[in-house]
């Protein structure tokens, strides 16, 4: 077998490397292209075959990676001269690594589809130390009976690889992470920065908080209690009491003039959720102030939430 991977850069470096390991031990043979032939050197020193262009990857190979900046990236290599439709063969599968957009991989599956290939959006999430360790997840959207076959493959780049729903489906949950972990970086820059004009050191505010309620568990745990079930009481922490706290917060932010524009809103939400009588139920019912904005309805069933969470202990 011939495994095709295209973008030898910070990220795919490290994955077409970590590919080549995982496969050599079965005699099977990675061909490597990037627009750069010098970042390929390292990998054909170890034995894979250069390809001097897309098309000359998907001749010869019958699962292809890319690891691209984005969709432009992506649709020349895939549309453009010499590209991978021009020559991609039927029954291959093309798991694209890069964080791409739904729109564009979703017309993309149905250019592949007609060639009778199989186009997978598979962003990963881990940085670059994960993509040298293997640590990794990648969020696979396409067809799932094509996914297991070729995970034990995927499974040589990540330790995570997961078969989230149709084309579309991996890039919408890595900009849901990404989008959340920037918000999360600029709230935390805010609330920080109140602290040290407030007079506390930083390693000491951090060292704190990092043993709070929030510190100590991951970033979506939380969303298993409220959210997903859409069960709001009893409260684990009233909405009124939230309310107080963001209050003290902001005005403390206004006594040292410090711009708390995320805090602001999150306020807001709590006033809107207080006018509506909801001082009693959990504070995290003012996700519900989204979701009606948004015009959707969350409410997971318990014991395919119970099943998630046994899965993720596992």
């Amino acid at each position: 077998m011939k495994a095709g991977f295209i973008g030898l850069g910070t990220m795919g470096a490290s994955m077409a490397a970590n590919l080549q390991t995982g496969l050599r031990k079965d005699g099977h043979t990675v061909v490597v292209h990037d627009v750069r032939r010098d970042a390929a050197s390292v990998h054909i020193k170890n034995g894979a075959i250069w390809a001097d262009s897309p098309a000359s990857v998907a001749s010869q190979c019958e699962v292809i990676f890319t690891s691209l900046p984005g969709p432009p990236e992506f649709d020349a290599v895939s549309y453009g001269d010499n590209g991978l439709l021009s020559a991609i063969r039927p029954g291959t599968a093309y798991f694209d690594l890069t964080t791409n957009s739904p729109t564009t991989v979703r017309k993309a599956y149905a250019d592949y589809e007609q060639k009778g290939a199989f186009l997978f959006d598979a962003p990963v999430s881990g940085g670059p130390r994960g993509a040298a360790t293997g640590k990794l997840a990648i969020w696979c959207g396409g067809n799932s009976e094509v996914f297991d076959k070729w995970k034990p493959v995927l499974d040589t780049i990540g330790d995570a690889a997961k078969y989230i729903g149709p084309i579309g489906a991996g890039s919408v949950a890595k900009l849901v992470h990404n989008c959340y972990g920037y918000i999360a970086t600029a709230a935390a820059a805010e609330v920080f920065s109140m602290g040290v004009k407030a007079g506390i050191e930083p390693l000491a505010i951090w060292e704190a908080v990092r043993q709070g309620a929030i510190g100590r568990r991951g970033a979506f745990e939380s969303m298993a209690d409220q959210f997903l079930p859409n069960k709001y009481e009893p409260a684990a922490f009233a909405l009124r009491l939230a309310h107080k706290d963001v209050s003290l917060a902001t005005a403390l932010g206004r006594e040292l003039n410090v711009p708390m524009r995320l805090s602001n809103l999150a306020l807001a939400d709590l006033s809107e959720g207080l006018n509506r009588g909801w001082g009693n139920r959990d504070s995290r019912s003012i996700m519900v102030l989204q979701t009606e904005r948004a015009g959707v309805k969350i409410e997971v069933d318990p014991q395919r939430l119970t099943e998630a969470l046994e899965r993720k202990t596992v």
